[in-house]
């Protein structure tokens, strides 16, 4: 793990009055270092045996979750992927663009999206925008 990476993810468990422990440092830096979106078990992946046991990973992130840190982005083949929360507000995460040939999912946080309008007695309390189609290199 690069020195400048781990100094990130300990000054943002201190941000949160968090603990800094090895396994939240660990995930962290992982999320720090991905250019998407991942499932639990792609953050596993990259940990490899520096990973914590499954229950203590998925702990983590809803601690982050939680703490406002990481949001869950979007749900695909029922897992939630997990990113860092610094590119989204409280109510509206950045668009998401998943393609339909090659599975790949890209941050689109450049693109502004408006908050839509709730009619007949619906709040709406988070708004998350997932877009398909084909990627550059797919099209």
């Amino acid at each position: 793990m690069k020195a400048a990476i781990k100094r990130k993810a300990t000054e943002l468990l201190g941000s949160a009055n968090l603990r800094r422990t090895s396994p939240r440092v660990a995930i962290l830096a992982v999320l720090f270092g991905a250019d998407r979106p991942l499932a639990q078990q792609q953050i596993a992946a990259r940990l490899g045996g520096r990973c914590p046991d499954k229950v203590t990973t998925y702990r983590t992130l809803e601690t982050f979750v939680k703490a406002g840190l990481v949001h869950k982005a979007y749900l695909q083949n029922r897992k939630w992927h997990f990113e860092l929360a610094h590119n989204c507000t409280e109510s509206q995460c950045h668009p998401h663009f998943t393609c339909n040939n090659c599975g790949q999912t890209h941050c689109l946080p450049e693109i502004s999206m408006p908050m839509a309008n709730a009619e007949n007695g619906f709040v709406i309390e988070h708004q998350r925008v997932q877009l398909e189609g084909l990627c550059p290199d797919c099209s």
